[in-house]
């Protein structure tokens, strides 16, 4: 998993990490492996409360009540932020990450993922969660089938211009993820197989907007540049 593999070639043993958003948890044991503390923050006690008592009894492991976009959190104190596809759900981004930019340390590393905003998978999802067609898709899907919460999806254009503004430098750029509608509910494994042959081929080329999900490594070299958020207008 490319999060999975930036985080061991950039990260520095030791040290503190935080996760913004960390879903299940999936990523707080590649973290602990690495770092010495590692916070894990939402803006709701609801998606902290099972990471909470799955790790009641580590003392490296910090839960924090946090909006990463009016963060509390302190000045200059992580050496590494991961925030994987949280900012979608998010509609001021460029808040967030001006926040995320004045947590990092000078030498901080962040890892950061989140849709395509013209992905096939974005675009057929529009469509097939739409209010005129959902009740089809749970047709064929023959399971729930909830809307995914995506209010702020972005072009890699828009997401290196926010990462910019923020003061964060892109030193490593990845995008992945083919999705082809039809192909993968209906071709099984076949289908699987021809998506993984054909993304290598799409990566990198003007058709690579229709990957599903951008990724980024960027630290705040240029952060003494810009303006914190909290600094007055």
């Amino acid at each position: 998993m490319w999060i999975t593999d930036a985080i061991r070639r950039f990260a520095q043993r030791g040290g503190r990490a935080i996760e913004i958003g960390p879903g299940s948890g999936i990523y707080i044991p590649r973290l602990k492996e690495i770092f010495s503390e590692v916070y894990v923050a939402d803006c709701e006690r609801i998606y902290l409360e099972p990471i909470e008592k799955r790790h009641a009894n580590d003392a490296a492991i910090h839960i924090v009540l946090d909006d990463i976009t009016a963060s509390g959190l302190p000045d200059k104190h992580f050496d590494l932020v991961l925030c994987t596809e949280v900012v979608e759900h998010i509609p001021d981004s460029r808040a967030a990450l001006l926040h995320i930019a004045r947590i990092l340390k000078p030498e901080g590393i962040l890892v950061l993922s989140t849709p395509q905003r013209y992905s096939f998978l974005e675009l057929t999802a529009r469509v097939a969660l739409s209010k005129w067609l959902i009740w089809f898709t749970r047709l064929v899907y023959r399971e729930p089938v909830m809307e995914m919460g995506h209010i702020n999806v972005m072009t890699a254009t828009t997401v290196q211009a926010q990462l910019a503004a923020a003061g964060l430098r892109i030193i490593a750029r990845h995008k992945g993820g083919l999705y082809l509608p039809g192909v993968a509910e209906f071709l099984g494994t076949f289908g699987q197989r021809l998506a993984a042959r054909l993304e290598p081929l799409i990566r990198n080329t003007w058709l690579d907007g229709i990957l599903w999900t951008q990724y980024y490594i960027a630290d705040r070299l240029r952060i003494q540049n810009c303006r914190s958020p909290r600094e007055g207008s």
